[in-house]
Order: structure tokens, then sequence, then C-alpha cells
């Protein structure tokens, strides 16, 4: 998917941080007892959440997807070391095509799956989601706008 010719939707800290906290009352009566972060667009929400729950074992899984705009085909490149169990949260910010979150069904098959964001054609590989977003709708998540997009610092010095 590219940027280009897409829908877009803006998302402000606040927008995101209370649609999480809605994922959290979704999650709340999960019995879970740890998270696996996916990394990077699932740490701010798996914080949120880990503090809503009063969840404290948390783990990443680092995945890479996206170049900015275009994606590309997934690289795990750090896996989380803690079991697959029905009491393993794994967050994400979204599902998009459901390539990460295919993966991630494969790697943890008993967790239970949420994302803040998903899209039709990655909906069904979550089990809870908060907010339906149109599959040419690009999101733009606050960690990667000021009032334009901003690169990365370590891009702005190359």
């Amino acid at each position: 998917m590219s940027l280009s010719g897409n829908k877009n939707f803006y998302v402000s800290w606040e927008a995101f941080h209370r649609a999480t906290k809605e994922l959290a009352k979704m999650c709340l009566h999960g019995n879970f007892d740890s998270i696996v972060a996916v990394s990077r667009g699932g740490l701010v929400p798996a914080t949120i959440i880990a503090r809503e729950l009063n969840i404290r074992v948390l783990d990443t899984i680092c995945v890479s997807s996206y170049d900015h705009d275009q994606q590309r085909s997934l690289q795990v490149l750090k896996d989380a070391t803690l079991p697959d169990s029905e009491r393993l949260l794994v967050i994400d910010d979204l599902v998009d095509t459901g390539e990460t979150a295919r993966a991630l069904r494969e790697r943890f098959p008993k967790a239970c799956f949420a994302t803040v964001y998903a899209k039709p054609q990655g909906k069904a590989l979550v089990d809870k989601y908060v907010t339906d977003i149109e599959q040419d709708t690009w999101i733009h998540l606050p960690w990667d706008m000021e009032l334009a997009y901003s690169a990365p610092l370590a891009e702005q010095s190359r």
C-alpha cells in the first residue's frame, strides 16, 4: 500500500489515548497477566493498557513491514521470549492487510490479539479492536507527526 491516492485519518495524542483506554476496557476481564507489544506501533498502546490492567510483565516482538508510507514484506527483528498462553495479550496499534497479525497468530496461537484500529483485510485476525478504518485510508499516528510528517532524527542527519 502506498500513501499516494489514499484517504487520510489524522490521530492526535488525546484521541489515541482515549481509544487505547477504550481497548483496555474491552480487555479488562480477560484475566491477562502479560503483554507482548508489537514494536514499534504497539509500544504506546501496550504501555497504556499495561497501566490500566495493572500488568507488569511486558515483552516486545520487533517487526518491520513499512518504510514510512510503503508496505513491504515482514521482517522479525527480535522475537519475544514470553510463552504463548491464553493469559497473554498481544498489542499493536493497527491491523492493515493482516500480514503481521498472521505471523503473530502463528507465533502465539493461544494469545488474545488487540489493536486500536482495524482495516477490513486484517480485522478477522484480531480478537479486539476499537475503530474500523477503511482499507484505502492511511492512518497518521501522533508519533509520526508534527504539523507535517517529521522524519526521525536519525534520518535527518544523513
